[in-house]
């Protein structure tokens, strides 16, 4: 792949200036035989292969300038029945000069509450892998800016997700971080779940703390479980979730009005669910994992 961009130099100088082949191929460090082989067409089973991965290669990057090498190497798998390693599609990702997009760093916006009327014990203790749907449930809060000007805006994002399959079982969005967010996303979950009593992990957050919110949770029958104080680890996937949305569709983009922003929530979520395939999940969508466990 990479000797492909010093066979066109070659041609191309060769062409515009006349420069000998012989020389080009000396001070490039290509055999004279190789660049003759490559300027027939010829190309070996191997180069041809490469040539067609390479291809599907751009187009996911394309689509999706967020993805690595890994995630594209188990889109080509998943989506075009292309099986080759990791290794190979890093080399055709250099050759091609692709890159992902840059990881920044996540910033929570969780409140403590200052007197929690309840807490619970951290029962998660970060066992997270789970048996089946709806066994272990996590949630938080997170934030999003847009602006008006150099006026500063937020609206904050709340949701829940299954650590079995990873989907995002409910999701609200609000100007406020306050606890309606907290009680509504919980409700759709139970909606969409009505036969679901999980062990439902959060942070200490004083939405969570909140003596309404445990008896809603104890009312749909499951167990409440919080984090450490200061161990955001301990609710790991939860912002390694926010970590993935915020690296592909919020960081390096600037949003200028509210529903723009919105839209852009909205739509990721069934695009995670539904489109975006996880090597934790056997190269699976969060949903196709869900949906397989239902058939067995």
């Amino acid at each position: 792949m990479r000797q492909r961009y010093i066979y066109i130099s070659i041609k191309e100088c060769h062409a515009e200036v006349g420069c000998p082949i012989e020389v080009a191929c000396e001070r490039l460090h290509v055999t004279r035989s190789a660049y003759n082989k490559w300027a027939s067409g010829k190309l070996s089973r191997r180069t041809a292969e490469n040539e067609k991965i390479a291809k599907k290669v751009e187009e996911i990057h394309m689509e999706s300038p967020d993805k690595g090498y890994r995630r594209i190497d188990d889109d080509l798998r998943h989506d075009h029945d292309i099986h080759v390693n990791d290794k190979r599609v890093l080399r055709i990702c250099r050759a091609r000069d692709i890159k992902s997009t840059v990881k920044y760093s996540n910033h929570g916006c969780t409140r403590q509450a200052k007197n929690p009327q309840y807490l619970a014990e951290n029962l998660l203790d970060r066992q997270f892998r789970a048996s089946q749907p709806n066994e272990k449930w996590l949630t938080d809060v997170t934030e999003f800016k847009w602006y008006e000007g150099v006026e500063v805006h937020k609206i904050y994002l709340s949701a829940i997700l299954d650590l079995y399959d990873r989907r995002i079982v409910a999701f609200e969005i609000s100007g406020s971080n306050d606890n309606p967010i907290v009680f509504k996303t919980f409700d759709k979950a139970v909606k969409g779940n009505p036969n679901a009593h999980p062990l439902f992990h959060s942070d200490r957050g004083y939405q969570y703390t909140n003596r309404t919110f445990h008896h809603k949770i104890e009312k749909a029958g499951m167990t409440q479980s919080m984090s450490r104080v200061a161990h955001c680890i301990d609710n790991g996937p939860m912002e390694g979730f926010w970590g993935i949305l915020k690296r592909e569709r919020y960081y390096g983009r600037r949003f200028t009005d509210k529903q723009t922003l919105i839209q852009m929530i909205e739509g990721y979520i069934p695009y995670y669910n539904t489109r975006r395939v996880q090597r934790s999940l056997g190269v699976l969508t969060p949903l196709e994992k869900h949906n397989l466990y239902r058939a067995a």
